[in-house]
């Protein structure tokens, strides 16, 4: 059971510290380690930072061990309550220098309120010096890693980290994120029409394109998840991968599924193409914004193939 922070021993105030400075530093450690190939000048930031984590813990060990011996209790932040939960952002398999950034200015705020009130606490002069004088350096830290940063983080490694960060972006998750929604805002055109057509019904295609954007959603997402790992391509985790393609294929289909649901059959299929419309826009847009491709070749491009597959469903449904 988690101890109140005014409940703690000094003892158990300076074990909770050195084990706070531990933790701190791995995570910056964890953080180096996963930015150093696609950010190294980041990288290099958090190395610094977790050295200077150490030598706090050294100085906590050794002010510990004047006054209480060698045995330090094993007492981390979850054993106490009032502390901030963190999400283990450092576990993510790929994170921005700015969430790293984020995090840690989070991190440096909660230890120096801790020192703040672990000064309050104890009664040790030493120890109040040790902990007053770590607080002052933990405040200090964030200027520390802006001065850090202006070292390391240059304008040229700035554009470097920025743009990995983008392909990272583009590869995990706009890739697949488009792959789904063009396939189900084109694919399920041709058998949402053809049974639109074919029974002038608006409930029967309404059925027909909600069962054809369901199962293009789930045949994408596995053929999405199933195609790589990841571990070679950089594409990220497959589940995810999967994830998101499968939802955004049934995002597309489902889009100019639901106008049938107007039971006015003319109306709903008017509707229909109009949100048609919106989707290859949205589509042409997202080429041209994250893959480079020229509006209006993107536009053409993605144009010419939703004709195309509507006119085919038109024709079956037609005949």
């Amino acid at each position: 059971m988690a101890k109140h922070f005014k409940d703690l021993s000094e003892r158990e105030i300076l074990g909770l510290a050195i084990s706070l400075e531990e933790e701190d530093g791995r995570i910056y450690g964890e953080f180096a380690e996963k930015m150093r190939n696609d950010y190294p000048a980041t990288a290099r930031m958090l190395e610094e930072m977790q050295a200077e984590e150490s030598q706090h813990r050294a100085s906590l060990i050794q002010q510990y061990r004047s006054r209480f011996g060698d045995h330090i209790p094993l007492i981390r932040r979850h054993d106490v309550k009032g502390f901030v939960s963190r999400p283990p952002v450092w576990l993510v398999e790929s994170i921005g220098p700015t969430a790293v950034r984020r995090a840690v200015d989070s991190m440096e705020s909660e230890t120096t309120k801790f020192y703040h009130f672990a000064q309050a606490r104890v009664s040790d002069a030493s120890t109040r010096q040790l902990l007053g004088d770590l607080a002052e350096a933990e405040m200090k830290h964030t200027a520390t890693a802006e001065e850090m940063e202006k070292q390391h983080v240059t304008p040229q490694a700035r554009l470097q980290e920025d743009e990995a960060y983008r392909r990272t972006l583009v590869l995990q998750y706009i890739q697949p994120g488009l792959a789904g929604l063009m396939d189900g805002s084109v694919s399920t055109l041709a058998p949402l029409f053809a049974a639109a057509f074919a029974t002038h019904k608006s409930w029967d295609a309404f059925l027909v394109g909600l069962a054809a954007s369901v199962g293009a959603g789930i045949s994408m997402g596995f053929a999405e998840a199933l195609s790589d790992d990841g571990s070679l391509t950089g594409r990220g985790k497959p589940v995810i991968r999967g994830a998101i393609c499968g939802v955004m294929t049934t995002a597309g289909g489902i889009g100019h599924t639901l106008p049938y649901l107007i039971a006015d059959f003319r109306v709903a299929t008017t509707l229909a193409v109009f949100v048609v419309a919106a989707e290859l826009a949205a589509i042409s847009f997202v080429r041209h914004r994250y893959m480079d491709t020229p509006i209006v070749r993107a536009t053409i491009q993605v144009a010419l193939g939703g004709v195309l597959v509507f006119l085919a469903g038109l024709f079956i449904g037609n005949s």
